[in-house]
């Protein structure tokens, strides 16, 4: 989780206001501060933290001219969080109006995206993934990315869209039963089956 520092650095050590934080989920010490640059179509950004220990709850990143909303949460508090919205019928994850958060998993994701908007600049909107390999997965995936002639992060990146889609298929899948029979899916793309079983309710 990034540090009270980094997120002062971040908005250049500009506060406009502080409050104590209303939630239960971070403990009775959770204070946040938010830095605002007084433009309706401009951006503030946000942290909250224990006045005690400096721990660093959450942080988020509001680009209100592009209509964005960023949100990074410890992830030792993120359940305790997600509960105490449940409690408070604070349901989706609105941001404000028809803009959701986009929930960020990795701190130098955020940091990226928080500079930039604090600069009023492009961004990359794609969302970071940390991903684990051993040294032997590493080196494998290095090499195979090599031999296609892209990077390395070109490679896990179409490997993580092929997985998602994958199982964005297998959902659709699962949604069709048992409403319809998958005993003659011809073999092939998952997507044609998919097709041709919508076309055979079961037991005709």
């Amino acid at each position: 989780m990034i540090t009270v520092k980094e997120f002062m650095e971040i908005i250049d050590y500009k506060i406009t206001e502080g409050s104590q934080y209303m939630w239960n989920c971070y403990g009775p010490n959770a204070y946040r501060l938010d830095s605002w640059n007084g433009h309706q179509d401009g951006h503030s950004v946000s942290i909250i933290f224990d006045t005690n220990t400096q721990e660093v709850y959450e942080v988020s990143a509001y680009d209100y001219r592009n209509n964005r909303a960023y949100r990074l949460i410890n992830p030792d508090y993120k359940a305790e969080h997600d509960l105490e919205a449940e409690g408070r019928n604070i349901l989706g994850n609105q941001a404000w109006d028809d803009v959701d958060y986009v929930d960020l998993d990795v701190d130098d994701d955020f940091i990226q995206k928080a500079i930039a908007i604090v600069a009023e600049e492009d961004y990359d909107t794609r969302v970071q993934m940390q991903v684990e390999f051993s040294d032997d997965e590493l080196l494998q995936y290095m090499k195979l990315a090599h031999d296609r002639d892209i990077t390395f992060n070109q490679l896990v990146e179409e490997a993580l869209r092929f997985a998602i889609e994958e199982h964005k298929i297998r959902e659709e899948l699962d949604s069709l039963r048992p409403e319809y029979d998958f005993s003659d899916a011809e073999p092939g793309p998952v997507e044609e089956s998919i097709k041709k079983i919508k076309k055979k309710k079961k037991g005709k």
